[in-house]
């Protein structure tokens, strides 16, 4: 899949079927919406393409307003929704920068110089709650009779229900944010999964816990930057990590917000998933993991962030995770392999 950042750029493809969106989480709604982007591609001869933006429109504005309180808690960070787009088929994203020029652009200057003349757009695919433009004024009405007057295709899908419950980004954020790990899967299609590479910490957690029994040499960590300051999970979790070897390993992690105490913590202030191996392999050594991509199913939630008193309680209460996830894992609920909760088939979305 080809990446824009904007629309400025000589290889951007001078004709495609586009939908517009922000594809938090790229669920099964937008899944469906995609492959039914990619047959209309393949029926016209043109390449798939998707518009999204970042940051996300309500981020701008909860902070041009000074109220952070309207941002949305955010499901995946970018790379992730790249990643999820790319799996689905799209053949090219344009990320374009959500600011106050676009915030304040009209509708029809939005169809005009975004969609036709900066995408060549022959076919546009929406949701049924599609609004663009200054002030929310665009909506279906508009971009269609538009296209019957500039000379491309509109068309509008309706909401995607699974088991008579309308699938949304709003809707995954419920479930995470209610800890409901198995009802954001049926959501997602997949299991909720944060991606990145394993940056440096205090590397405080190969100290604790030493001697504790199962603990070996500490209780070690994968640390990923969520890059965003508001995840729609947060707590701990009994999760699968993938990317330090042919099969994924089980492990326990804790998804927040690092605290900013120690100066010279560099994630201090920082959103954090924090993966703890249970069986950490032998061949990558102490170090070996830094600057590789690892790709993290947080599969289900143990509870809660907690406050420790002190050092000797925090490693009992990592032995406690620890034991907890190694008993979720052995329990008839977990997946017996990574596979079991594949992405739909195209059949199956459509």
């Amino acid at each position: 899949m080809k990446i824009f950042r904007g629309f400025h750029h000589p290889g951007i493809a001078r004709a495609c079927a586009l939908t517009i969106g922000n594809f938090d989480g790229v669920h099964r709604g937008h899944q469906a919406m995609l492959a039914l982007l990619n047959s209309e591609a393949a029926h016209r001869g043109v390449e798939s393409c998707v518009l999204t933006f970042e940051p996300h429109p309500r981020d701008y504005f909860a902070g041009a307003l000074h109220k952070p309180e309207l941002a949305p808690a955010r499901i995946g960070t970018l790379r992730d929704k790249l990643t999820e787009l790319a799996r689905c088929g799209v053949q090219q994203t344009v990320v374009l920068p959500f600011d106050a020029r676009l915030a304040a652009q009209s509708p029809q200057a939005f169809i005009d110089e975004v969609l036709l003349q900066g995408l060549g757009a022959r076919y546009v695919l929406v949701g049924d709650d599609f609004r663009f433009g200054a002030q929310r004024a665009g909506d279906y009405a508009l971009l269609d009779a538009t296209g019957q007057a500039r000379g491309f295709d509109v068309a509008r899908m309706n909401s995607y229900e699974v088991h008579g419950l309308r699938v949304s980004s709003s809707a995954v954020r419920q479930a995470l944010d209610q800890g409901d790990m198995e009802a954001a899967a049926r959501l997602l299609g997949r299991p909720y999964t944060i991606s990145g590479h394993v940056v440096h910490g205090r590397k405080l957690g190969r100290e604790l816990g030493a001697t504790a029994e199962g603990a070996g040499d500490g209780f070690r960590t994968l640390n990923l930057r969520f890059a965003h300051w508001k995840p729609a999970a947060s707590g701990i979790f009994a999760v699968l990590v993938h990317g330090l070897g042919e099969l994924p390993l089980q492990g326990v992690a804790n998804l927040g917000v690092r605290p900013s105490l120690d100066p010279d913590d560099v994630n201090g202030g920082r959103v954090l998933l924090e993966t703890h191996c249970l069986q950490w392999p032998a061949d990558l050594g102490a170090e070996g993991a830094y600057g590789k991509i690892v790709r993290v199913e947080l599969l289900h939630k143990l509870h809660d962030e907690l406050k420790y008193d002190g050092l000797d309680a925090l490693t009992t209460g990592i032995a406690k995770d620890c034991a907890d996830a190694r008993a979720y894992f052995a329990s008839a609920h977990a997946p017996t392999n990574h596979t079991e909760t594949r992405r739909q088939t195209t059949r199956d979305r459509i």
